[in-house]
C-alpha cells in the first residue's frame, strides 16, 4: 500500500517506566533493548541521560552490545532559556550519551510557554531552533517531539505551526506530533494533520511527520493508525501500551494492524511471530501481570468459549478470528465453560488423545456434568487438568493412584511474648496436618507442618506418597488463588480454589469448590497430584494413555 517504509519508535524504557507500578532496573532495560532488537524495532528510546544515575549507566552499558537492527535514542528537552546551547547541561548530556539518535521535545502550546516555561512566545521559538541546530551536526538522526501539539493547535494554530517551522529550520529529521494529554479524538486528528501538511507544503518543507499518542481517551491506537494513513512515517509507542496515567499508544496493537491490515512495510513486520513473546517478556521484567484480554497478544485474544463459535472456528477460523494467531506468535484456545457445546468437548477430547465420536452418548453426559459442576462454582477455563480428569472419569479410564481414608488439620496460635491484650499482634501460627491414605492396598499415615493449613496438607500428602511415587518431588505449586463465589453467607460463603502446578516439563491447572477452603484446596491438590502421575504414566506408555 505504502511506497515508503515506516519507522517504529519504542519508548517503553522511558515513557513506559512512568507508568504506575512498572519499574525496570538497568539490567532489565538492557535485556528489553536486546529483545526489541530481535523484534526489529527501528529506534529504542533508552531514557533521559543525566536525569538520574540509572539512565546514565544504561547509555554507558548499551555501548557494549552490538544490536543487529535497532538504534538507540537519547531523549531530552530544548535548552533552558538562560543557557546558551553549547553550555546547556541537558544538551551536553544528550551528546555525551553517544547514541545514533537524539529526540528532543519542545513546547507547542502557548499556555505551556507562558505558565510552565514562563518565557515569551518568541523566546520559545528561539530555543527550539537553537537546540536542534546545536545537536544537528553531532548526531546521525535528530527527531523533534512537538509536545502537546494537538492541544496547542486547537488553542492557537498559528503559534503551534510556528514552532514546527523553527524545528524545521533547526534541522529536525522528523516532526513528531504529540497528543501528550491523550485527549484528542480520531474525529479531530485528520483535520489537524491535514492542516499541518498543507502548511509544510506551502513553506516548501519536505520534512517527514510522526505521531506520539497517549491513551487517556482510549484513542491512542486509533489516532496513531489514522496519522499513518494520513502520511505520517514514524509512530511512537510502548510495548503493551504502558505509560503514565492511562498509558501510551500500544505498539503490540499498532504494528500488526499496520502490517497485516494496512499493508505497510517496516522491519518488525517480518518478525511479528515474536510479538506475543516480546509482549510477555516486557511484562515479566516489569513485574506486572499480563493483560489476558489484550488484542493480538493476550491469552484470550484467540480464545473461544461459546459452542456455536467453536463449531464454526473448527470449520473455518476466519468466522470468529480477524487474523491467524500464529502471525503474531499467539495460539488459538478452546475454552471449557458453562457455555460449552459438543464441539468444545470433542475438541478437548482430541487434544487429550481421547477417541470420542460426536454421536457418542458420553459427549452429552460429560456436557451435562460440566454444566452441573459450573453451576456449583467450578471453573475449568484455568483448570484444564481437572477437566481432563473429569472426562476420563466419565469414560471410566481415570486411574485411582491413592484413596483418602481421612485427614486432620490443626492450627495452633499462641500469644506473643509480652502480649497483654487480645488485640495485640501475636507471634507465629503453627499448622500441622495428618493424613491417612490407602495406596495399593497398603494404609499409609503421615504428618507434616506447613506455612498455613493448605501448605501443611500438601506437605503431608506428598510425604505419604513419596515412597510410592518419588517423581512427585518434581512438582511445584506455582500459584494458588482463592475466590469467594457468593458473599451473602459471609464467612460461610462457597469458595473456589485454583491451583497451578508444574514440573520441569509442563504446567497445569486444577480446581476445587466447597464452603470449606481446606476441602476446596484438597480437591485441587488431589487433581494436581493425580494429573502428574497420569501424565508421567502416559509418557512411559508412549503417549497412548494406557493405565489412565
Amino acid at each position: 500500500m505504502a511506497s515508503k517504509r515506516l519507522l517504529i519508535y519504542d519508548t517503553t524504557l522511558r515513557d513506559g517506566t512512568q507508568a504506575e507500578n512498572f519499574n525496570l532496573s538497568v539490567e532489565d532495560k538492557l535485556r528489553i533493548t536486546l529483545k526489541l532488537d530481535e523484534l526489529g524495532i527501528d529506534f529504542v528510546e533508552g531514557g533521559w541521560p543525566g536525569a538520574n544515575p540509572a539512565s546514565t549507566r544504561y547509555f554507558e552499558e548499551i555501548r557494549n552490545y552490538r544490536l543487529s537492527h535497532s538504534q538507540v535514542a537519547a531523549f531530552g528537552s530544548t535548552r533552558n532559556f538562560s543557557n546558551p546551547a553549547d553550555q546547556d547541561p541537558n544538551l551536553q548530556a544528550l551528546v555525551a550519551a553517544a547514541t545514533p539518535a537524539i529526540t528532543i521535545f519542545g513546547k507547542s502550546w502557548d499556555v505551556h510557554v507562558r505558565d510552565a516555561l514562563r518565557i515569551e512566545l518568541a523566546d520559545n521559538l528561539l530555543i527550539i531552533e537553537d537546540s536542534l541546530a546545536f545537536l544537528r551536526p553531532r548526531v546521525k538522526h535528530l527527531f523533534y517531539d512537538a509536545e502537546h501539539f494537538f492541544d496547542g493547535f486547537k488553542a492557537n494554530p498559528e503559534y503551534a505551526l510556528a514552532t514546527l517551522d523553527r524545528a524545521v529550520a533547526g534541522g529536525a529529521e522528523y516532526l513528531v506530533l504529540c497528543d501528550t494529554n491523550g485527549g484528542t479524538l480520531p474525529t479531530e486528528i485528520a483535520a489537524i494533520i491535514t492542516a499541518v501538511k498543507k502548511h509544510l507544503k506551502q513553506t516548501g518543507s519536505k520534512i517527514e511527520l510522526g505521531i506520539h499518542a497517549h491513551n487517556d481517551s482510549e484513542s491512542a491506537v486509533a489516532n496513531s493508525l489514522l496519522a499513518i494513513s494520513l502520511g505520517a512515517r514514524q509512530v511512537q509507542g510502548t510495548i503493551n501500551g504502558v505509560g503514565e496515567r492511562c498509558g501510551n499508544a500500544n505498539l503490540t496493537s499498532i504494528m500488526p494492524a499496520l502490517a497485516l491490515k494496512m499493508g505497510y512495510a517496516f522491519a518488525a513486520a517480518a518478525r511479528l511471530g515474536k510479538l506475543t513473546e516480546t509482549s510477555r517478556f516486557v511484562t515479566e521484567l516489569g513485574n506486572m501481570p499480563h493483560n489476558k484480554y489484550q488484542p493480538y497478544v493476550g491469552q484470550a485474544a484467540f480464545a473461544h468459549k461459546g459452542g456455536i463459535h467453536v463449531s464454526a472456528v473448527k470449520r473455518n477460523p476466519l468466522t470468529y478470528e480477524h487474523i491467524e494467531p500464529e502471525k503474531v506468535g499467539n495460539i488459538r484456545r478452546i475454552l471449557i465453560s458453562d457455555q460449552a457445546g459438543r464441539s468444545n468437548i470433542l475438541h478437548k477430547a482430541k487434544k487429550y488423545g481421547i477417541d470420542l465420536d460426536s454421536k457418542d452418548p458420553l459427549v452429552s453426559s460429560i456436557l451435562k456434568k460440566l454444566k452441573e459442576l459450573e453451576t456449583q462454582g467450578f471453573q475449568y477455563e484455568g483448570a484444564e487438568a481437572s477437566f481432563e480428569l473429569l472426562m476420563r472419569r466419565a469414560l471410566g479410564t481415570r486411574k485411582e493412584y491413592f484413596r483418602l481414608l481421612g485427614f486432620r488439620v490443626i492450627s495452633q496460635k499462641e500469644p506473643a511474648a509480652g502480649a497483654v491484650s487480645e488485640g495485640e499482634i501475636a507471634g507465629g501460627i503453627m499448622e500441622e496436618a495428618t493424613i491417612r491414605l490407602e495406596v495399593g492396598g497398603e494404609t499409609v499415615h503421615a504428618a507434616a507442618l506447613g506455612n498455613g493449613p493448605v501448605n501443611a496438607l500438601d506437605n503431608a500428602l506428598r510425604k505419604a506418597l513419596a515412597g510410592f511415587y518419588p517423581q512427585l518431588a518434581q512438582v511445584e505449586l506455582q500459584d494458588y488463588k482463592v475466590r469467594v463465589l457468593a458473599s451473602e453467607h459471609g464467612t460461610g460463603a462457597r469458595v473456589r480454589v485454583l491451583i497451578e502446578s508444574g514440573d520441569h516439563e509442563a504446567a497445569w491447572g486444577t480446581v476445587g469448590v466447597s464452603h470449606d477452603i481446606i476441602e476446596a484446596s484438597w480437591q485441587a491438590l488431589v487433581d494436581s497430584i493425580t494429573y502428574k502421575l497420569m501424565k508421567d504414566e502416559r509418557a512411559r506408555d508412549g503417549g497412548s494413555g494406557k493405565g489412565c
